[in-house]
């Protein structure tokens, strides 16, 4: 897991041409002017989701963990935290959801391995495979809209 300013982009550029090409992507895109919705940047191997929400009490939100791909997730505006812990020997919810790429995992049994990190406006965050976070929390109602790149591995 990497959490940075989107204006150190480039430090990653090195981990693989595919996060490169996602990261220069958010860099230059303007996405307060992109409509909600699903994108492909570069077919099924780099796909680009832009998402308005409210946070969520994290109580309420299971913890996800994905295999094919990394997700590159970049808040626009609004604010969250997201909780991250090391996939171990976790019980899953329900078997992995190969078409949709995660695994999730619940609150309350994973809760106290967690740490909790902000995000803010101008942030993202890498989750590699393995890599178990739940996205999209915090402990007020706040707007998000948040740009998530799915880059496979």
């Amino acid at each position: 897991m990497v959490v940075d300013s989107l204006a150190h982009h480039s430090l990653y550029h090195g981990l693989s041409p595919r996060l490169a090409k996602a990261l220069t992507h958010l860099a230059e895109t303007d996405f307060t002017q992109v409509e909600v919705g699903t994108y492909p940047l570069d077919g099924k191997d780099i796909f680009v989701i832009v998402n308005d929400y409210h946070t969520q009490p994290k109580e309420t939100e299971p913890f996800e963990v994905h295999q094919q791909y990394i997700d590159v997730q970049f808040v626009v505006s609004g604010e969250e935290e997201f909780g991250y812990l090391p996939l171990a020997n976790q019980t899953p919810l329900a078997p992995y959801h190969q078409e949709h790429d995660f695994t999730e995992f619940d609150y309350e049994s994973n809760k106290e391995d967690a740490a909790f990190i902000p995000l803010k406006a101008g942030m993202f965050a890498l989750f590699f495979p393995g890599d178990m976070h739940m996205p999209g929390t915090l402990d007020t109602e706040v707007p998000v809209r948040k740009v998530v790149i799915k880059v496979k591995i």
